[in-house]
């Protein structure tokens, strides 16, 4: 039993290892960041079209940030990883960060989301940046399949000065796991 568990970690470690890392190391570095601001726009707009009060509670807020995520669930476990921009309001500072998803708990599946981080509070932005560590329960049901389904969801406060916005791309997933998520600065890109 412990070997299939292992072997299953293994096959998902693998598979999100190879999905939603970011551009390509290949491009120049102005070329990698301009991906990830047009990834941030597209999102953001995307997020004021579903969600207006959004604009305002970011256009109010100490920052936010845009990450492109791709998470894999496979039976027992889930692992994911991602890049994005994290934005501070009253310097116009962009951050360029990574992220890695790993969890425990039932799933099957593959979610390709943007997530929206509003940083409601200068010492939770600074933090983020800083330290960058998000654990937490997540339960969701979210598909899509060409241009139908889909799924925008607050998750609410995860910490007390940060609210959280996803939404999918593509994928299905069903899952119930316990995910613990990593953000850290992308040192090429900063």
């Amino acid at each position: 039993m412990k070997a299939t568990v292992f072997s299953l970690l293994a096959v998902v470690m693998t598979l999100a290892s190879v999905s939603g890392c970011g551009p390509s190391a290949k491009l120049t570095v102005p070329e990698r960041q301009k991906i990830i601001v047009d990834m941030e726009t597209e999102t953001l707009q995307r997020l004021y079209r579903e969600q207006p009060a959004t604009r305002d509670k970011i256009r109010k807020a100490a920052g936010y940030g845009v990450f492109s995520n791709a998470n894999v669930n496979l039976i027992f476990a889930s692992a994911g990883g991602g890049y994005g921009v994290v934005v501070d309001n009253a310097t116009g500072r962009k951050t360029y960060m990574r992220m890695a998803l790993g969890g425990l708990g039932l799933g099957i599946g593959v979610k390709d989301y943007r997530q929206v981080l509003i940083f409601k509070s200068k010492d939770a932005l600074d933090k983020f940046v800083t330290s960058g560590w998000e654990f937490g329960g997540h339960a969701d049901a979210a598909a899509k399949a060409g241009q139908t389904g889909g799924e925008v969801s607050a998750e609410g406060d995860i910490a007390a000065d940060i609210e959280a916005y996803a939404m999918t791309e593509s994928g299905l997933a069903l899952q119930a796991t316990v995910t613990g998520a990593k953000y850290w600065k992308h040192d090429d890109l900063n």
